[in-house]
């Protein structure tokens, strides 16, 4: 049995569960032992947790798994693997976040040292492993995870019905979502759009309410703001279009979550998405902050037919290969790799 060390941020506190839970959950279940840290919400107070349960559970571990972000989390993932460096405990280490390539090329010294202490540095997307290779060879390729089943849907999805699932914030331009909806209201009277996600606090959504109004398109407008993610395939099962207009990202969980419930997807282009879906086949890409361009794209879902089945046959196919009976033998392998080398 492997015993693990988890450090990330296990902030659910048993409401919407983050991505690295539901992993540390899933590797237990597959026979591993997992500490985890750190609960804190407060951001010192979550580093001080990190670095006395790595250094008080140290004879309780054999590998750690350290998630890295850009911004401050970075600093955090620095001094964690300073300490098992002390410890002499092997660590591996997985790159997250759309900003990190750009961080990375603000600060090469500081990226290049941290992933080249690491005994082995995952990324879930080959964008990452392609954008972070100059400061590190041989980073693996270990997707993210997804329960497939849970989220596929047989019911015909012919509608008009959008749906946006991100987080209210600036680098997910929620406002272009309502601007679509704006365009598309004019040749399409019985489109709506259906956006879910909690509020980040700099004021997209306050604007994206105000954006709503000026338009006039508030009637055919659902914001529903964050729910638990036990009810994420419910309402993804309510929308027959899947929008997602974002600036910067990787590979988020709810595009993988969208195709999986039988929707067609209409992205913006940018950071791993391009690695992860194809246009014309899985998706249809558009750039980034191009409101023509994705109102466009929607119609032509909207009005073919034949470009809607094929977008959700060959979506759903990919999405395969992100279920977590892929991808948690993924981890058992690297696990193993590492605690044998």
């Amino acid at each position: 049995m492997s015993k693990l060390l988890y450090v990330s941020n296990f902030l659910s506190q048993g409401l919407n569960r983050g991505y690295c839970e539901e992993l540390a959950d899933r590797l237990e279940l597959a026979g591993s032992h997992v500490i985890r840290t750190s609960t804190r919400m407060q951001r010192f107070a979550r580093l001080g947790d990190m670095l006395a349960t790595t250094w008080r559970a140290r004879r309780g571990y054999d590998l750690a798994l350290v998630d890295l972000f850009s911004g401050p989390a970075f600093v955090w993932a620095e001094a964690i693997c300073f300490e098992l460096q002390a410890l002499r405990k092997p660590f591996v280490v997985t790159l997250h976040g759309g900003n990190l390539p750009a961080f990375a090329r603000k600060w090469p010294g500081r990226v290049r040292r941290l992933l080249r202490s690491a005994n082995a540095v995952t990324a879930p997307s080959a964008y990452l492993r392609t954008e972070l290779a100059p400061y590190r060879d041989g980073i693996l390729g270990v997707r993210n995870g997804i329960d497939v089943a849970t989220y596929s849907s047989t019911a015909a999805r012919n509608g008009a019905r959008l749906l946006w699932l991100r987080a209210f914030h600036q680098i997910y331009n929620p406002a272009q979502a309502v601007e679509v909806l704006g365009d598309l209201s004019r040749t399409d009277p019985d489109v709506t759009l259906t956006m879910i996600g909690p509020d980040k606090g700099d004021g997209s959504l306050a604007a994206t309410k105000a954006l709503a109004r000026e338009l006039n398109v508030e009637h055919c407008l659902n914001i529903v703001g964050a729910v638990p993610k036990a009810e994420v395939p419910e309402w993804l099962r309510t929308g027959d279009i899947f929008i997602n207009t974002t600036n910067v990202d990787n590979t988020p969980i709810s595009v993988l979550e969208a195709m999986a419930a039988g929707l067609p997807i209409v992205s913006t282009n940018v950071g791993g998405l391009p690695f992860l879906l194809e246009h014309e086949r899985t998706a249809l890409l558009v750039p980034p902050a191009d409101v023509r361009a994705m109102t466009s794209s929607v119609r032509r879902v909207l009005h073919d037919a034949r470009l809607r089945a094929r977008l959700v046959e060959e979506g759903h196919k990919l999405v395969q290969a992100y279920d977590w009976s892929a991808v948690i033998p993924e981890w058992q392998r690297l696990v193993e790799g590492v605690a044998l080398a």
